[in-house]
Parts: structure tokens; C-alpha cells; sequence
């Protein structure tokens, strides 16, 4: 796979929009949609917090050192961004709701309380609503973004993972790539050397020492939440170099999240590549019923076609693994002619070096709803407003980077990602 593919846009016919999201918490507004309510008895307390520049990870150590309880037992159902406000939703068993409504904590705000009889887990959550407003851009443009969000509409979102999926560098899937190829050695140079334009300080230092073989100047210089990279250098320099001790000093769950990007990477070239048939189905094609998300074998296509136009169905790509369903036809060989060029096949993700990867089914498409623009100003000058659901899974990115055709929409990267499914 190449190093570097752009992905293409689905509203390639619209001119850019150039525009900013994120100069401020308050122009990037998320609020999670549950998957459902709380019953109103049980020992779990379920609560909604609004949070503004605050990951969602901190926001639980938070909550759960002033509740008195470790961070595992907070429950929740997505991950939200830092620079964003956000509404989302927890849940603590044996706490009464009044000590969690009393909560008066810097950047969270507690809404509302209720009891339900069930630990709040990923993936409880059918969505979230967005209200985002996109900075130094041109108002007159509203109605190049409306037409961008009228084809999405109609025809879907295609269902990129966005670029945090891939990490500051955008160089995650290569250190799974190079873990499927049990390539230790290319797995610890991306991960920890191999300086580049996006390093800086500390980190640029760190990757210096460790290309010039000082492991030990390396372990320090890394900041110290650099966990992993910190304890993989220390290891390297106990043991005169050794990469493969050094690599099982990974944490699994890192090692598994090097793998998950690779697969999203793999993914977002499906995506690409039958950008202009989002909205078709081809013999063979494993479809995904929506909102279930049934996946079953499309043999009759001018039968399935009209549920496809309606948006009942959407073709999937692929999150590669050894126990995915597989198409026939058509898509089938270009997924597999996709792992090909990289040397693969799926039988490659239950080696060693992938953590045996079952796999899943992903739809190409994701439905938007509920959506609006405006154009307006206010202290800050003038903006473009957008109003729009998507469902868990998906990125609001995907449908920014439409209307700016670029993937880099703000000061920071990062977007609001809703539980990955693939994660």
C-alpha cells in the first residue's frame, strides 16, 4: 500500500470552501444521543456531564477521584475531543445521585441524574448531534457548503476514519503493518525514531537519541506521558539493542491499536475506491441493514438496489481479520487484491505479530440527518454554522473535510470520534 494516498472526496464537483473549526471550544459542539434511557431504578447512577477542554479519559479520573471510586468504574459510552464542549454521558454504580448532582468540578458541569439498573458501556450510544461553526471562511459561500451537504444527504457520508485514528505523525498503520510482518525492527523505528517535520522539543530529541542508538538519553528525553515509548527505550538499552525484548515490552492494548489503524487505513482505501459508488451495490457485496447493522449477501441487485437508494442498506468495506465475512465478486477482489499489494492475506492477521485479528464488516456510507446551515457573526467575527446528526462510528470530520476539501480543518487535528468499531 502506498505511503501516503489521499483520499478522495464524494463532492469533488463542489468548489472548496476554505474554513477553520476549533479556533474556540465553544465553535465545536457534540451532544451523545443514547442508545436508550434510563429506567429510573437500579444501583447504577447514570449522569450527563458537559465538559470543554477536557479529553474524555481526564474527565473520568476527574469525576472518579471526587467521587472516591477508580477510574474503571466509571462507565461511558463514546470518546469525545479536548477541544470541543461536549455533553456525554456516565454512569458509577453504588453512588447515591445526589453526591454525583453535587459535583462541582473545573470544566464539568453535571446536568442531570437518574438510576438504571446496568453499567453505561462502548458503544451504548446511537449517535451524537453536532453544532460547529467554521471560522475565517466566507459567508457568501453558504450555498456551495448547502449543496455539499445535500449530496451527503442524499447519498451518505463516506465513512473515512479520520486522521486521529493514525496519530500526530499519521503514522500508526505502519507500525501494524510492520507488526503483521513481525518487522520489529520497522515497528520501533516509525514508532520511535525517524524524525520528522511535525516533531518538536522533546520529542524531536527523543527521536534523535534513539536513531543515534542512545536508548538510554532516549527514555529520558521522551515526555513522561509517553509511557510506552519511555519503557521501550529503557528495555532497548538494558539489553544492548535487543528489538525483539524490546517490542514485547509493548503494552497489548498498544500493540492491538497499531494493528486497528492498519486495518483503518486499509479501510479508508476501500472507501476511496469506490468513492463514486457509495451508493450502489454489486453482486456479491456484503451489505449493512441500517440502523441494525445486519450484514448479509447481496445476490439480487436489482432487488437490493431500491433499499440501497433508500438508504435501508449500504455496501461495507472491509476491517480485515481472520474470521471477517467475506464478499464474492467484484468486491472481493479488490479487497483482496488491496492486501496483495501490501503481502497479505487475511490469514495474515491470526499470525503472532497481529494479535489474532477477527475482524468486522464496516459500511462505506453513514446516513446524515438532521441537518442545517447558516451564515452569521458574532464577537469573534463571521461564520458558517453547521447542524447535523451522525451515527455512532462515524467522524464529524468526514463531512468538513467535504465542504473544505482538505483534511486539516483547524489549529488541531483531532475531531470528535464516537466509538470506533473497529477500536
Amino acid at each position: 500500500m502506498a505511503e501516503s494516498v489521499p483520499s478522495p472526496f464524494l463532492t469533488r464537483h463542489v468548489q472548496p470552501v476554505p474554513g477553520v473549526v476549533k479556533c474556540r471550544n465553544e465553535d465545536f459542539r457534540v451532544e451523545e444521543v443514547p442508545l436508550y434511557e434510563p429506567c429510573g431504578r437500579g444501583t447504577h447512577t447514570y449522569f450527563t456531564i458537559e465538559k470543554s477542554g477536557l479529553p474524555t479519559l481526564e474527565a473520568v479520573r476527574r469525576v472518579a477521584g471526587a467521587l472516591g471510586v477508580a477510574p474503571y468504574q466509571i462507565g461511558y459510552a463514546g470518546l469525545k475531543d479536548a477541544r470541543a464542549v461536549t455533553r456525554q454521558i456516565f454512569s458509577v454504580e453504588h453512588v447515591d445521585p445526589d453526591r454525583v448532582a453535587a459535583l462541582n468540578l473545573p470544566g464539568i458541569r453535571v446536568l442531570n441524574v437518574a438510576r438504571h439498573g446496568n453499567k453505561l458501556r462502548i458503544g451504548h450510544l446511537k449517535g451524537n448531534r453536532f453544532v460547529i461553526r467554521l471560522r475565517r471562511t466566507d459567508p457568501t459561500r453558504l450555498g456551495d457548503v448547502q449543496a455539499v451537504l445535500d449530496v451527503l444527504s442524499k447519498r451518505g457520508v463516506p465513512n473515512y476514519f479520520g486522521p486521529q485514528r493514525f496519530g500526530a505523525r499519521g503514522d500508526t498503520w505502519q507500525i501494524g503493518r510492520a507488526m503483521l510482518r513481525q518487522d520489529w525492527d520497522e515497528c520501533l523505528d516509525v514508532m520511535l525514531g525517524r524524525p520528522g517535520p511535525s516533531d518538536h522539543g522533546p520529542i524531536l530529541a527523543a527521536r534523535q537519541h534513539y536513531e543515534a542508538g542512545r536508548y538510554d538519553q532516549a527514555a529520558e528525553a521522551w515526555p513522561w506521558v509517553f509511557r510506552a515509548e519511555r519503557r521501550t527505550c529503557r528495555v532497548l538499552a538494558q539489553t544492548r539493542g535487543s528489538r525483539a525484548r524490546a517490542f514485547k515490552a509493548i503494552d497489548k492494548a498498544l500493540k492491538r491499536f497499531y494493528v486497528s489503524a492498519y486495518q483503518s487505513a486499509l479501510f479508508n482505501r476501500v472507501v476511496g475506491e469506490r468513492i463514486d459508488a457509495l451508493d450502489r451495490v454489486w453482486e456479491g457485496d456484503l451489505a449493512w441493514r441500517h440502523p441494525q447493522g445486519a450484514v448479509f449477501s447481496v445476490r439480487d441487485v436489482a432487488a437490493e438496489q431500491p433499499r440501497c437508494d433508500r438508504f435501508e442498506i449500504s455496501p461495507t468495506g472491509p476491517l480485515f481479520g481472520y474470521r471477517m465475512s467475506q464478499p464474492t465478486g467484484r468486491a472481493s477482489e479488490m479487497e483482496a487484491a488491496l492486501l496483495a499489494e501490501d503481502g497479505f492475506t487475511v490469514r495474515d492477521f491470526r499470525s503472532p505479530g497481529a494479535h489474532r485479528v477477527k475482524g468486522a464488516r464496516r459500511p462505506l456510507r453513514v446516513p446524515l440527518s438532521e441537518v442545517s446551515a447558516e451564515a452569521g457573526v458574532d464577537s469573534h467575527g463571521p461564520f458558517i454554522e453547521l447542524r447535523f446528526f451522525l451515527p455512532s462510528g462515524s467522524y464529524a470530520l468526514s463531512v468538513i473535510r467535504e465542504i473544505c476539501k482538505s483534511d486539516v480543518t483547524g489549529d488541531d487535528q483531532g475531531d470528535v470520534a464516537p466509538e470506533d468499531p473497529a477500536a
